[in-house]
């Protein structure tokens, strides 16, 4: 047997072998991707917040909160989605600097703020529109700080202050019109 004969007949073998690895690296990219989206659901189980609007056209939007006890929500500022961690200890909406140059968010005078993590510089600035659910507030006032982690944004009292906040079980209600 010559040796392209040899060649010939391993063709099928080879294939096999090449199909069975792709076979693998596709059921490992399929079970990736579910993994991914169950810790994202697991983190973010509000990634599309339940609105309800009432006959006196009150909105309500219901959260459900997370595993870690944090009520974590999908939004929108100026348009662009967001992750929201709704804080009733902030001040203000809080968002990093990152963020805030990504949304191209027009920065005022340097400040500084006493945060849970002590005193850090921060700017002001106004948000045109946030967005959580049915619930949409115009000029919003923010802080953006220059050592905030991630993209996540602290929904502060500058947007929930107008709102009742009904938390029953793991629910979370923030009930109201947004002026």
């Amino acid at each position: 047997m010559s040796d392209e004969d040899r060649v010939r007949d391993d063709w099928p073998a080879r294939l096999g072998r090449a199909m069975l690895f792709g076979a693998w690296i596709s059921g490992l990219a399929v079970l990736a991707l579910f993994f991914h989206q169950w810790l994202e659901r697991d983190n973010n189980p509000n990634p599309h917040p339940l609105t309800l609007q009432g006959a006196d056209g009150v909105v309500e939007v219901v959260l459900q909160r997370n595993r870690a006890g944090h009520y974590v929500a999908s939004g929108r500022i100026n348009g662009e989605p967001v992750r929201f961690l709704v804080d009733t200890g902030a001040t203000d909406v809080a968002l990093s600097l990152d963020l805030a140059r990504r949304l191209d968010l027009r920065l005022g005078p340097e400040g500084s703020s006493r945060t849970a993590n002590g005193i850090t510089r921060t700017w002001s600035t106004r948000l045109a529109q946030v967005e959580l659910g049915g619930l949409v507030a115009h000029g919003v006032r923010a802080s953006v700080l220059p050592n905030m982690p991630g993209d996540e944004v602290l929904l502060g009292m500058s947007f929930l202050k107008p709102l009742e906040l009904i938390q029953r079980g793991n629910t979370l209600t923030l009930r109201g019109t947004m002026p």
